[in-house]
């Protein structure tokens, strides 16, 4: 029996067959759970159905997590579907591609500032407090997506480093909330992997063959390790684990000057 069998996961922020969440929804249908997705916009329905389908689903619902009547019509579609939700997987993070690049100051903007912490970090919050009607009894898991970032200034990462700081401090804040309803909420800060949205991130190419040459195991982690991981923190195996943030980066993170 696998690791989720008999729990229901939405995924949120699968956008291509790279994308780290594809990973996790790989992961999660290989150890048993039933699994719903949401799409950005109509752009992206086909393709997000497409990859539905592939692991057995034919829930797919619309969400533009800047809109808090589309992240609440999410889960009322739902409903048609299940009567409760075991897991809710975050994986979104945006920020305005000029504000990735170059000195932080000289690039950040107030607009930019915000929009990047709504749609990184906020959306998470609004998603959970949506979610949590249907995750009541449950032993309910939330998962989100960090990077290095949020505790290290890198390269070109600027405002979504902040945003992802923010992220951080939200799983921890949520933990808290949420504990008492048997509700736990992590995060995953994995390596660098070359994604859909990494690919805005200007130098990805030398970070990634930096990691390559100076993280402990000598090689980037891939999204099934990455879905793995999220696949473990998700079952009740993780029964007590709870505002964490868990490196999944092949060890990168612990090393100091190399």
């Amino acid at each position: 029996m696998g690791l989720l069998e008999g729990k229901r996961a939405l995924i949120i922020g699968v956008a291509s067959d790279r994308s780290i969440a594809w990973g996790i929804a790989q992961a999660m249908r290989r150890e048993g759970a039933e699994l719903a997705f949401t799409y950005q916009n109509e752009r992206l329905r086909e393709r997000v159905e497409k990859y539905a389908a592939q692991v057995g689903s034919e829930i797919t619902v619309p969400c533009d997590v800047s809109s808090d009547q589309e992240i609440q019509a999410v889960f009322e579609h739902l409903d048609d579907y299940w009567d409760h939700l075991d897991i809710l997987v975050h994986s979104v993070a945006y920020a305005p591609k000029e504000e990735l690049e170059g000195e932080y100051l000289e690039n950040v903007t107030r607009a930019g500032f915000l929009m990047a912490h709504e749609i990184s970090s906020y959306s998470f919050t609004a998603l959970a407090d949506a979610a949590r009607p249907m995750m009541q009894g449950r032993k309910g898991a939330m998962l989100t997506l960090s990077y290095i970032g949020a505790v290290r200034a890198m390269p070109n990462y600027n405002v979504m480093g902040v945003a992802k700081a923010s992220l951080e401090a939200n799983v921890r804040y949520m933990a808290a909330s949420l504990g008492p309803e048997g509700i736990r909420v992590n995060a995953i800060s994995a390596g660098p992997i070359r994604t859909l949205a990494a690919s805005g991130i200007k130098g990805l190419k030398d970070f990634l063959k930096h990691v390559e040459q100076n993280a402990p195991l000598r090689r980037n982690v891939t999204i099934e390790e990455v879905g793995n991981a999220a696949a473990f923190l998700c079952s009740d195996y993780a029964s007590a684990i709870t505002g964490e943030i868990t490196y999944v980066d092949c060890g990168y993170n612990s090393v100091g000057a190399v």
